[in-house]
């Protein structure tokens, strides 16, 4: 059974991945035996935390800086990834803007869009050619509760993970026939960057804990498991899920 999470020999981008949870996703994946390429906006090729980590593992690793906030860039990374043999691809960078819907700015609408929906799609199309090609990959994204929800001062980024839903499924149902598995994760309240001002927050943080099954605030490692599964053998049956992974919050 163990064979069926091996991933020896494969090579896995994960975006996002200097910090939070494409860190905890890219050591995971090494762990499982993957080489890694890690995409960031201020990754560099050389001396990051993510390559210590990875190549501590005996894993192989390679820095790439990408702003997924301009099309061009994104373009180029597409072009330099779709050369390449990619058998993961986690689509995890992201961003996000809180402000009243009344009053968010349109500037950071656009700039969360893009970051977060159409350079994923961009780069996931430049990407599964080659899977296409060989007849098999996989393609994970990372989703959100607000793909289910609809939040609280953060429109953008709920239209995007939305959207990241959505776009899971469709890839699934054009791809999966072809060999390529598209799934998405959803991370329940983990302690990250994205989550400081709501953890700073005495009566926000404790209306959001209060309605966690599990008890806690979900840590970047425990997507480990899911995002293993996801990019392994034992998810080749599997296909256009979105997977929570939230201690209980969407049962409560």
């Amino acid at each position: 059974m163990s064979g069926l999470f091996d991933l020896t020999g494969t090579t896995a981008v994960v975006t996002g991945a200097r910090r939070g949870i494409g860190f905890a996703m890219a050591v995971a994946l090494a762990e499982a035996g993957a080489d890694i390429v890690g995409v960031s906006s201020s990754q560099t090729a050389e001396g990051s935390e993510i390559e210590r980590a990875v190549t501590d593992l005996g894993r192989r690793f390679e820095g790439i800086a990408c702003d997924f906030s301009d099309p061009d860039a994104v373009a180029v990374l597409g072009r330099t990834l779709g050369e390449r043999h990619v058998d993961i691809l986690i689509n995890n960078a992201g961003t996000i803007e809180r402000a009243p819907a009344a009053e968010h700015p349109l500037t950071a609408w656009d700039r969360v869009l893009q970051i977060n929906l159409t350079s994923q799609f961009a780069l996931t199309q430049a990407v599964a050619q080659q899977m296409l090609a060989r007849g098999r990959g996989k393609v994970v994204f990372t989703a959100s509760l607000l793909s289910f929800q609809g939040g609280i001062n953060v429109p953008g980024y709920t239209a995007a993970k939305s959207g990241i839903a959505g776009l899971t499924k469709a890839l699934s149902n054009e791809w999966s026939s072809r060999g390529v598995n598209v799934n998405a994760i959803a991370p329940g309240y983990i302690a990250t960057d994205n989550t400081e001002a709501l953890r700073a927050d005495p009566q926000r943080s404790s209306a959001i804990l209060d309605r966690i099954p599990a008890g806690r605030w979900g840590q970047a490692s425990d997507l480990a498991g899911a995002t293993v599964f996801l990019a392994s053998a034992a998810s080749d049956y599997v296909d256009g899920i979105v997977l929570p992974v939230d201690g209980g919050w969407l049962g409560r």
